[in-house]
């Protein structure tokens, strides 16, 4: 029997679970992509670009392309997307798996600020003029246009487009993993005196946070949001490990 299973991706660990799922040969996968990213990497599986239109649009995705489980592989902060999976999944009675990579954990040394969202981010910023790393994407970016008053480093996959409305931003267009080595060499390079970012988790972007902690940088970090209680696992292998099990014949599986 072959089993239809949407991914909802944009991370790397999607990409990863796609081809690794794909290998066994009895799987029929589809990877969805917000389209967000202009170039997006390639992909070892068939792909759909675009939202849903929400909850019900997805609901009825999955019931006109007849899906058996649908998998929540998208980034730790796209919140919404992540709720609607849950409540398409429920209206559309298919089963959800989510894929959520464990958060980073302060370790002794870390200079960390929690804030909810970017405005808070920018009022931890405070008055002082400063020389800021950002790394966010260009929805967050934004915020950052009421305290001109800094100099602004932008890390994104993509340009930011209209540029940011002050005085000083640089720009840097990269995808990661980036390695620790060079994030201390382009921290130390730009005199960068607080890093803005999200909790990703995972080591591709861990460079920066590690970079920070060796050179007393302070970090303000975007606190995970809530996400829907679902049965999930915290990596690619043990995600496979739950996808073998839902696909396994029923005698197997002790049902």
């Amino acid at each position: 029997m072959t089993h239809r299973i949407l991914i909802l991706g944009g991370t790397t660990e999607a990409r990863q679970l796609a081809a690794k799922l794909a290998m066994r040969g009895d799987l029929d996968i589809t990877l969805s992509l917000a389209g967000r990213t202009e170039k997006p990497v390639e992909q070892p599986v068939p792909v759909r670009v675009g939202g849903f239109g929400g909850a019900q649009g997805l609901t009825d995705w999955l019931a006109e392309h007849k899906t058996d489980l649908l998998i929540d592989a998208t980034h730790p902060y796209a919140a919404r997307i992540s709720a609607n999976a849950a409540e398409a999944a429920r209206i559309a009675s298919v089963p959800i798996f989510a894929l959520r990579r464990a958060g980073w954990e302060p370790v002794e040394g870390d200079l960390w600020t929690l804030v909810d969202n970017a405005e808070e981010a920018v009022g931890a910023l405070g008055n002082k003029p400063c020389r800021v790393f950002l790394a966010l994407g260009r929805q967050e970016v934004a915020a950052f246009e009421t305290a001109p008053q800094h100099a602004y480093v932008i890390r994104s996959v993509d340009p930011i487009e209209p540029p940011l409305g002050v005085p000083e931003a640089t720009y840097i267009l990269a995808r990661g993993p980036f390695r620790e080595a060079d994030e201390r060499a382009l921290l130390e390079a730009q005199k960068i005196d607080v890093i803005v970012a999200k909790n990703s988790g995972g080591q591709a972007t861990y460079g920066k946070i590690a970079a920070a902690r060796e050179l007393g940088i302070n970090v303000i970090l975007f606190r995970r949001p809530h996400l829907p209680d679902v049965p999930s696992a915290p990596s690619v292998s043990a995600m496979a490990e739950m996808v073998d099990h839902f696909a396994a014949p029923a005698e197997k599986r002790g049902v």
